[in-house]
């Protein structure tokens, strides 16, 4: 089960204590079977985030069985991502499936809105602007937070890639992930698919502008000042 989460998009991850040293140099090439399912995927998913945009539109609302699909998506790329790209935190080889797998060691889920804001799907576009810029930062390009999807190069671009460089070379030389990468890491991951779900119009919450770094999602209600009111 994932916690009450502080934001509708859930992202768990467990730094897998027996990274080899020097697998993560092969990963990007046994992953190619991932690539190639996760470009059709990625192609999906633009297009019912088209699809979805009339729907919210005509009817308030995201159609169910393409946020699950999108959702999936999401998951997928995620899961291959973190075993050969970004973070690189686990060896174990990703499930080929959109579904959450309770076992695996990052985990994505996210919260269905049953009302969406049909004034909002025509402005997050414009909203989603300061954010794009951070995420300019982090992966080289705002178009990349789309690219997350399927692009899994030995290292991502950006503030992510150089940060996942150094913590494998980091593991290369000592045999020890640096728990201080990974959780900075998991910030930054995290708030990339936040941005993402919010510009692929999946929820009405803005992204906030805050690092929620380590493997676990804040509670809710966690981040409220003491004694607010």
């Amino acid at each position: 089960m994932f916690p009450a989460p502080a934001h509708p998009l859930c992202v768990e991850a467990t730094l897998d204590p027996r990274l080899t040293r020097w697998k993560w140099l092969v990963k990007w090439i046994l992953a190619i079977p991932h690539y190639i399912v996760l470009f059709f995927l990625q192609v999906a998913f633009l297009l019912l985030s088209i699809v979805a945009f009339f729907g919210i539109l005509i009817t308030g609302s995201y159609p169910r069985r393409l946020f699950d699909f999108n959702v999936g998506v999401i998951r997928w790329s995620t899961r291959v991502s973190y075993y050969c790209s970004a973070v690189m935190g686990t060896d174990e080889y990703p499930p080929f499936t959109l579904k959450d797998v309770p076992g695996y060691p990052i985990r994505v889920d996210m919260t269905y809105p049953e009302q969406l804001s049909r004034g909002l799907v025509l402005v997050k576009w414009l909203l989603v602007i300061p954010q794009v810029l951070v995420i300019t930062l982090m992966l080289t390009s705002g178009w990349k937070m789309y690219q997350y999807l399927d692009d899994y190069s030995p290292f991502s671009s950006g503030l992510i890639g150089l940060l996942s460089l150094v913590a494998v070379m980091i593991l290369t030389c000592t045999g020890s992930y640096p728990r201080g990468l990974f959780d900075l890491l998991m910030g930054l991951v995290r708030w990339t698919l936040r941005v993402l779900v919010y510009a692929s119009l999946m929820t009405d919450e803005y992204p906030p502008f805050r690092l929620d770094m380590g493997g676990r999602e804040p509670a809710a209600g966690a981040l409220e000042p003491a004694g607010g009111g």
